[in-house]
């Protein structure tokens, strides 16, 4: 079983993480599934930007993200080439390590 190490956040993790998933799992049900409460608005659905995390490590073994999410990570708050959204990164058997970035684009959320 892959294990995904979340970097500390402020506010969804803020100690940090380490959790076991199965292979096959999306990294956002892994999170929801352990006790990270990170968004997803869309209810994983690949149709907003919330559950955006940038991948540190493993990258590579994850699947191949497809164009619908590419176009959405596009608006995605600091997006970065190992940027992923979290509902649609599917777990290989390799580890990953996740960092959860500061904001998303849900403005409600952050009282704008």
């Amino acid at each position: 079983m892959p294990i995904i190490k979340i970097l500390p956040h402020a506010a969804y993790c803020p100690n940090g993480k380490e959790i076991d998933a199965p292979v096959g799992t999306s990294i956002c049900e892994a999170m929801l599934d352990n006790g990270v409460n990170i968004e997803h608005a869309c209810d994983m659905s690949c149709a907003c930007t919330t559950c955006h995390v940038i991948i540190k490590e493993g990258f590579n073994s994850l699947n191949e993200a497809e164009e619908e999410e590419e176009d959405l990570l596009d608006r995605a708050w600091g997006l970065q080439p190992q940027s992923r959204l979290s509902c649609q990164a599917i777990l290989s058997r390799e580890n990953v390590t996740v960092e959860i970035p500061k904001y998303s684009i849900n403005h409600a959320k952050e009282n704008h």
